[in-house]
C-alpha cells in the first residue's frame, strides 16, 4: 500500500479472538457485496416488488442496504482457518476504509487450504479443458497434486493451458463459442477470484448485478421493476455490447486493476490467463483481445472491466448532466436505463456510443434501441394514433406497458420470452415423445 511494507494490507486484522465471532458473517460464500453501499445506494429489494408500498430510501433502483448484510457460513474448524479468514477480512476492511488503497501483497493468500476450497467450489461434472482431466480424477491423490500446484504457484513456474473452444446454441439460433480451461487454471482462477472479491465487492456500484456474490438474475429484474414503478421513467434504453467478451482490451484490462491491485505476481497470473490461447480442433490460436466465456475469472474480469468503462462514467453522468430521473441496471453487459427526459436518452446514447469506442467496444446495433415505455405511454401513443407501447426484453423476460385489473394503474408485466418459452416446450414435446413407451411410473 502507497509505500508502505508488502505486507501492510493485512494491517486492520484483528486478534483471533476478536475475528472468531464475526468471521461466520464477514467470511462466508455470499461475500459481503452490501457493505459500504455507499458507492452508489442502490441495492436489490429484499422481496419481489410487487408489494409496492414501502417508500425508497434512496432516490434509485432499490432499497438502502444495511451495514452488515451478510449471509452465514460455518464456524472455522482449525486455527489456521481462522487466520486464513482473518486475513482475507483485513483485506475487504482495508478495500472498504480507502478506495484508493493499492494492495501490494495478495499472492500467499493462495494457500493450500484456499486451493482445495476453490476445488470443492468448482462443477463435478463440468467438461475438461484440454487436458483432459476431470473433476472426480484430480480429486485421487489431491493433497499431493494441491501441495505441487502451491509450489509452482508461488515459485513462479505455474503456466496457464490454453482454453479448449466449444461451442452452445444461442436463442438466435447460433453458436456461442466458449473457452473450457484446464482443471488447474479452474482451481488458481477460483482462489485469486475469491481474494479479488474482497477488494471489488466493496467497489463495485448497485447497480451492476451480473455474476457477482449473493446477487442473480431475479435481483436485477426486481430491481428494474421498482425503478420503473417508483421513479418517473417515460423512455427505455435496452442496450447490448456488441462481443464484450470477444473484443475486451487486455491492455485496458491490467491498467484498470492496477488502480487497485499492485501485486505484480498476481498481476502475472491474471496476464498468463489472458494470453493462454485457445484451442480449437488441435490447433492453437493466439488470443490478443477478449477473455473466454466460460472461464472462471472471466465474469469479475468483466465486471471490473465495465465498473471503468461504464459503471463510474453513468454515475457521473446521471449526477451532473441527467435533468430528469434515471435508473440503470446493468447485469454483465446486458444493460437497461430509463430516463424521464427523451432529450436525456439520446443525449446520453451518443455519448455513451462514444465513450465504448475508446476502449474498443460498441453498441450492439440489432440490440440497442429507445423505447416510449412507462406510466404514460399508452396515453401519449394513443393520442399520436399509435399502437400499444413497445415491449424489450431483459434477462430472460418480456417487459411490457399494463394496469392493474382492479384500479387500472400503470404496472409493469413481464413474461417469458416467445422464442425461449416454445424453445422449451419442444425440448419437452421432444422428450415425451422419446419416453412414449415407457411405463408411467418412470416417465412422472
Amino acid at each position: 500500500m502507497h509505500g508502505n511494507s508488502a505486507r501492510e494490507n493485512r494491517e486492520t486484522q484483528s486478534a483471533p479472538v476478536e475475528v472468531a465471532g464475526r468471521l461466520e458473517k464477514a467470511m462466508s460464500r455470499e461475500s459481503n457485496m452490501h457493505a459500504g453501499g455507499e458507492s452508489d445506494g442502490c441495492v436489490l429489494p429484499t422481496k419481489c416488488p410487487n408489494n409496492s408500498g414501502q417508500p425508497l430510501a434512496e432516490g434509485m433502483e432499490g432499497r438502502q442496504p444495511t451495514k452488515e448484510n451478510i449471509g452465514q457460513a460455518t464456524a472455522p474448524r482449525t486455527q489456521s482457518r481462522i487466520g486464513e479468514l482473518s486475513d482475507l477480512l483485513g483485506v475487504r476492511k482495508a478495500a472498504r476504509k480507502d478506495k484508493r488503497t493499492q494492495f501490494t501483497a495478495l499472492l500467499h493468500h493462495v494457500t493450500v487450504n484456499l486451493l482445495r476450497e476453490s476445488f470443492y467450489a468448482l462443477k463435478r461434472g463440468a467438461a475438461p479443458g484440454v487436458d483432459g482431466v476431470s473433476w472426480q480424477e484430480y480429486e485421487t491423490d489431491l493433497e499431493e497434486k494441491l501441495a505441487d500446484l502451491h509450489s509452482r504457484i508461488h515459485r513462479g513456474t505455474y503456466r496457464a493451458q490454453p482454453s479448449k473452444r466449444a461451442y452452445i446454441p444461442k436463442a438466435d439460433g447460433r453458436q456461442r463459442p466458449l473457452g473450457i480451461a484446464a482443471l488447474e487454471d479452474k482451481i488458481v482462477q477460483q482462489a485469486v477470484v475469491t481474494i479479488l472479491n474482497q477488494i471489488y465487492e466493496e467497489d463495485f456500484l448497485g447497480f451492476s448485478y451480473g455474476f457477482r456474490p449473493g446477487r442473480s438474475q431475479h435481483d436485477a429484474l426486481d430491481a428494474l421493476w421498482v425503478g420503473i414503478m417508483r421513479k418517473k421513467v417515460n423512455w427505455i434504453l435496452d442496450a447490448d455490447v456488441r462481443g464484450f467478451f470477444d473484443n475486451l482490451s487486455h491492455e485496458w484490462l491490467v491498467k484498470f486493476i492496477e488502480h487497485r491491485i499492485a501485486d505484480r505476481r498476481i498481476l502475472r497470473l491474471i496476464q498468463k490467463w489472458l494470453r493462454a490461447g485457445v484451442s480449437e480442433e488441435g490447433k492453437w490460436s493466439k488470443t490478443e483481445v477478449g477473455t473466454p466465456q466460460g472461464a472462471v475469472a472471466s465474469p469479475l474480469l468483466a465486471n471490473i472491466y465495465l465498473h471503468y468503462v461504464f459503471d463510474l462514467w453513468v454515475r457521473h453522468w446521471r449526477k451532473h448532466h441527467a435533468t430528469g430521473d434515471m435508473i440503470i441496471v446493468r447485469y454483465a453487459d446486458d444493460i437497461v436505463a430509463g430516463f424521464e427526459n427523451r432529450a436525456d436518452a439520446e443525449r446520453f446514447l451518443q455519448e455513451w456510443k462514444d465513450r465504448l469506442q475508446k476502449f474498443g467496444l460498441e453498441l450492439h446495433p440489432d440490440k440497442t434501441r429507445l423505447i416510449e415505455f412507462g406510466r404514460h405511454a399508452a396515453e401519449n401513443r394513443k393520442l399520436r394514433g399509435e399502437g400499444k407501447p413497445e415491449v424489450f426484453n431483459f434477462l430472460g423476460f418480456t417487459h411490457m406497458c399494463g394496469t392493474t385489473r382492479k384500479t387500472g394503474r400503470f404496472i409493469v408485466k413481464r413474461k417469458t420470452i416467445r422464442k425461449r418459452l416454445s424453445g422449451k416446450l419442444a425440448e419437452l414435446r421432444e422428450e415425451l415423445r422419446r419416453r412414449w413407451h415407457q411405463p408411467v411410473s418412470e416417465v412422472g
